[in-house]
């Protein structure tokens, strides 16, 4: 009979194709950290302790432009505030743990290992707190030793640094359309363009960027909730964006009689 497989090689088995596609993202990741002034252990401690490749792709971004420590910390608050969502929906899993775990693993979650644990929970029965946290574990020592060694290599390279500002404004791009699920959603991301540049000609700082962070959400929001109280959950700017389907080409039959 085959010998059963420790727990711990069982969960490393699941989370390795994250984990393995962490690795390329994660050597960019630490190569801009480093072109932005970081040494390879301020690049290990951000990564330990921050743990989101969006936050530290904003982080490089705007140390580059110079950006006051201020406005770095509030984009990042509002960037990661969605953790908050994430977390409440495991919390039906996460029942008769300690709150030393709780910490932890709420320390240790990022949108990947949300997923796969997510997905582990609400379909293997078997999937268990401490395997989620293991995951989230796996994920953390990959990413931060790929932005390690991303942060050793770009200090024998050289790259222009507005690659920087080109890198973040690719990966919100594609944040973006991976969203568009109806046209409300269309509307909010341009009135959201729009604030974002007045506010920014306004206050001609990046705290603008803040400013039409909090102004669109509240009125996306507003429309959302306004949209569904009033019973008009299939309306135009709720419906779903439908995509066109390749029609079948039509085979013609064969003639029974010329056969």
């Amino acid at each position: 009979m085959k010998k059963e497989e420790p727990r711990w090689l069982e969960v490393l088995r699941v989370a390795l194709p994250l984990c393995l596609s962490y690795v390329p993202i994660g050597l960019a990741c630490g190569i801009l950290l480093n072109k932005a002034g970081f040494n390879a252990i301020l690049t290990l401690l951000v990564s330990l302790m921050v743990f989101s490749g969006g936050a530290q792709f904003l982080i490089a971004s705007m140390l580059v432009t110079n950006a006051p420590i201020h406005t770095i910390v509030l984009m990042l608050f509002f960037l990661e505030l969605r953790y908050a969502l994430l977390g409440s929906s495991l919390s039906q899993y996460l029942r008769g743990t300690s709150k030393r775990f709780l910490y932890v693993f709420a320390l240790h979650m990022n949108d990947e290992n949300y997923a796969v644990n997510y997905l582990k929970f609400a379909t293997d029965k078997e999937w268990r707190p401490g395997d989620a946290l293991m995951v989230e574990h796996y994920t953390l020592l990959f990413w931060s030793v790929a932005n390690l060694i991303g942060s050793i290599i770009g200090g024998f390279i050289h790259i222009n640094l507005e690659i920087v500002d080109f890198a973040l404004t690719a990966m919100f791009l594609y944040m973006i359309v991976m969203q568009l699920k109806n046209r409300l959603t269309i509307l909010i991301s341009f009135v959201s363009a729009c604030f974002a540049i007045i506010a920014m000609c306004l206050l001609k700082s990046t705290m603008g960027l803040i400013v039409a962070t909090l102004a669109a959400s509240l009125i996306g929001f507003a429309m959302e909730d306004y949209l569904v109280k009033h019973g008009r959950e299939r309306g135009y700017l709720l419906s779903k964006i439908k995509r066109r389907k390749k029609r079948p080409v039509a085979v013609p039959e064969s003639d029974s009689e010329g056969e």
